[in-house]
């Protein structure tokens, strides 16, 4: 192996050393962090002080084609960038969540470089939500097994827009279904696919159990022993799989800076 892989828990999370990000990698190299994230779900590379924008870029595009996300300004000049600012009152994003599970075919994964760092504070954490999926009860497993799940768009980039700027983001990008436990296409891993950013309902129920069902799925992500969590340095990147995880970021940091960039690897559908 050209790569070293250091585990940070037993079933999710690993740094990898050995590897410069802004290298033209082998297919070897990219096969081995492939295989790493698909083990670990997230992987970590720390002391990536050459990769730049471009060189970014160049990496996600290794493992597939490359969304650009429809909040990023039309003129920057590296559309497939996801800039990700926080700071004064403006927190990060609070809520456990898979990357645009609002889009047909969401994401594969997603890797996020730091920018800048606030002094202290501002770690991402990230759950296993194969291993969340295992440790609900039989009877939760069967009945979510069987669900259908609601994504929108709208539920997190227009919950402050009047109704009429929310049924024209609704009509641009529609609510897609999704199964509630997904089947990753790599693994067969079954994974609860469902978070509290983007679902806002389960198909074929009422408000009401879709809430008490979705409430007891999604708790599964803040359950410590499906976790990992990591503090962030400078030049530090993450890569996750989108398709085996949920995330969080702690907003401890505020009101100092902290800014991050993302690309985002696309998917297929979920099945």
């Amino acid at each position: 192996m050209t790569i070293t892989v250091a585990p940070m828990t037993c079933t999710i999370g690993a740094e990898i050393d050995g590897v410069n990000l802004a290298d033209d990698l082998a297919p070897e190299t990219i096969a081995e962090i492939r295989a790493a994230l698909l083990e670990w779900k997230v992987i970590f590379f720390r002391e990536q002080h050459d990769l730049d924008r471009a060189g970014h870029v160049t990496f996600g595009r290794a493992f597939g084609d490359l969304e650009v996300h429809p909040l990023t300004p039309a003129d920057q000049a590296e559309p497939e960038i996801f800039v990700l600012p926080a700071g004064g009152k403006h927190g990060a994003p609070d809520v456990w969540h898979s990357d645009v599970t609002w889009r047909p075919e969401p994401s594969l994964g997603s890797i996020l470089r730091a920018v800048e760092l606030p002094p202290v504070g501002g770690d991402t954490l990230w759950a296993d939500m194969g291993k969340a999926y295992d440790l609900l009860d039989d009877e939760m497993q069967a009945q979510a097994d069987e669900l259908v799940g609601l994504h929108d768009f709208t539920r997190a980039f227009g919950a402050t827009q009047p109704p009429e700027v929310q049924d024209k983001m609704r009509r641009k990008y529609p609510t897609v279904e999704h199964p509630v436990v997904r089947t990753h296409p790599e693994t067969g891993r079954k994974t609860i696919y469902v978070n509290g950013a983007f679902t806002c309902g389960i198909k074929g129920l009422d408000a009401d159990e879709s809430k008490s069902v979705l409430d007891r799925l999604e708790r599964q992500a803040a359950i410590p022993d499906v976790q990992c969590r990591f503090r962030w340095e400078p030049d530090s990147v993450a890569f996750w799989d989108n398709r085996a995880t949920q995330h969080v970021v702690s907003n401890d940091f505020l009101p100092a800076r902290r800014v991050m960039e993302r690309v985002t690897v696309t998917g297929d559908r979920p099945y």
